[in-house]
């Protein structure tokens, strides 16, 4: 579905909701050669004040563009993200993204898009906010 600039409203919100898995874990190793013991030895990651092994922040931080994608449409394209990691994910936390269109910047077609994503506890993992890029109409890419 795409979107127009025009259809995006302050308050838009979208949600995703994902179970990580050791599966995630090990296709995010490998997909960017980090294989830190934290993330892939039980035995080392036992030993940490985590008190066994975590999902990579940057893994569950991607979860964002499924909800972006959702809420702004094809076309959109992300042009930053800061994100603050407030707490561990273990494998099998289940983790729910939500993200909030907050503002819009008409002269640069942008829009500020606020996210939260949180585990099976409610506690919040990570928080942030970014920009997308948002195409002028329907026949655009932005």
């Amino acid at each position: 579905m795409k979107r127009r600039f025009e259809d995006i409203e302050v308050g838009d919100t979208s949600t995703f909701r994902k179970t990580v898995s050791e599966a995630d874990i090990f296709a995010f190793c490998g997909m960017t050669g980090d294989f830190n013991p934290i993330h892939v030895d039980e035995a080392f990651a036992k030993q940490t004040r985590w008190q066994g092994r975590i999902a990579h922040g940057m893994l569950v931080a991607s979860m964002v563009t499924q909800t972006l994608s959702s809420l702004l449409g094809e076309g959109a394209v992300h042009v930053s993200q800061e994100v603050c990691f407030k707490a561990p994910v273990h494998i099998g936390d289940s983790i729910t993204v939500v993200s909030e269109v907050t503002d819009k910047v008409a002269d640069k077609r942008r829009v500020v898009v606020k996210t939260v994503w949180t585990n099976q506890d409610g506690t919040t993992v990570i928080s942030g906010s970014g920009e997308v890029l948002v195409p002028r109409d329907k026949s655009e890419c932005a």
